[in-house]
């Protein structure tokens, strides 16, 4: 993939003229974010990276020292359960497949299924039942 310089630099540019922190470009299967944090280091302002995020995966699931981690896809209230009082979706020991449910992230009233990242057996459930989660916050760990 080639880079346009040319849109980058009229991208950073409108960053400065309009005060914006960030900024995003979409034409045809290109996408081209461009953003500033205005960090002082010795008294100067350094512009965060510009990145393309075409070639981002996020939702892959991460191999860490104690597993494949599952991780929250939204900041909501995590539930182990379809309803209070119900069979939990995931308990340790669990034997489970990719795309299985593994909890409920409630956000704006909205209930959002948590499907697993991975197979595996379930090693540790990260959160409790009616717990506050962050976007990427571990929710379980599998082996």
């Amino acid at each position: 993939m080639k880079i346009n310089k040319k849109i980058i630099k009229e991208l950073s540019d409108y960053l400065e003229e309009f005060n914006l922190t960030e900024l995003e470009y979409t034409e045809k299967d290109t996408k081209i974010k461009v953003s500033k944090n205005n960090i002082s280091v010795n008294n100067q302002n350094i512009p965060s990276p510009i990145t393309d995020v075409n070639n981002l995966n996020v939702n892959l699931p991460e191999k860490s020292k104690t597993g494949i981690e599952v991780k929250s896809p939204i900041i909501g209230t995590a539930y182990h359960a379809p309803e209070p009082g119900a069979k939990k979706f995931v308990e340790i020991g669990k034997k489970i497949k990719k795309g299985d449910t593994v909890m409920i992230v409630e956000a704006m009233k909205t209930m959002n299924h948590v499907p697993s990242t991975a197979d595996g057996v379930v090693k540790e459930i990260c959160v409790e039942d009616g717990q506050p989660v962050e976007f990427g916050q571990n929710l379980l760990i599998l082996n």
